[in-house]
């Protein structure tokens, strides 16, 4: 019995690798005629027709920034100084502001409440109540679970969250957040 050469057995594999390959759905299929050991090089076509696709809405750069605006000038007038972030649907941050004097932990937090709010489309005042019954909630990587998060809807459905901290209360962060969300509606 004879071994097969090494060309044959690059033919066999190449072959396989084709035939696997059409199989999932290629559309193309280039085997080249050179001397040379027999490549595959496969296209495979993704089906981007109009039922697998979801339009998502987001929030522009230019309405994160006026809502971010907006959070900072309100907690301004009270005196307060505190840090102001917008993320948008899939948590990412748009836009954070540092007041003048706000502390240095305020920039994180208000970003982590704004992933927050957005996540599970309710201001932290209310996610905070829930981790009574679900404290594991407070393990998620990524969130915080004190006032001052709020989402951004359009439709029922969150589009961006808007996160403040540093002012000494909870309730004064979200006060501030709601003026930043308020901005959008205008």
């Amino acid at each position: 019995m004879s071994t097969p050469s090494r060309r044959t057995l690059t033919g066999l594999v190449t072959g396989a690798a084709v035939l696997a390959a059409v199989g999932a759905g290629a559309v193309a299929v280039d085997l080249t005629g050179s001397d040379a050991p027999a490549t595959a090089q496969v296209a495979l076509a993704a089906d981007a027709s109009p039922g697998n696709l979801r339009q998502s809405t987001h929030l522009s750069v230019d309405a994160a920034t006026r809502a971010a605006q907006a959070a900072l000038r309100a907690a301004q007038q009270k005196n307060q100084r505190v840090s102001v972030a917008v993320v948008d649907r899939d948590g990412n941050t748009l836009v954070t502001l540092r007041g003048d004097g706000a502390g240095p932990q305020s920039y994180d937090s208000a970003e982590r409440k704004a992933f927050t709010a957005v996540s599970w489309n309710a201001p932290t005042t209310e996610l905070g109540k829930r981790l009574a019954s679900a404290p594991q909630l407070a393990d998620i990587p990524g969130t915080l679970f004190l006032g001052g998060g709020v989402p951004v809807t359009t439709g029922g459905a969150p589009v961006a969250g808007i996160g403040v901290a540093g002012a000494p209360s909870g309730d004064l962060d979200e006060e501030f957040a709601r003026a930043g969300a308020a901005e959008l509606s205008r």
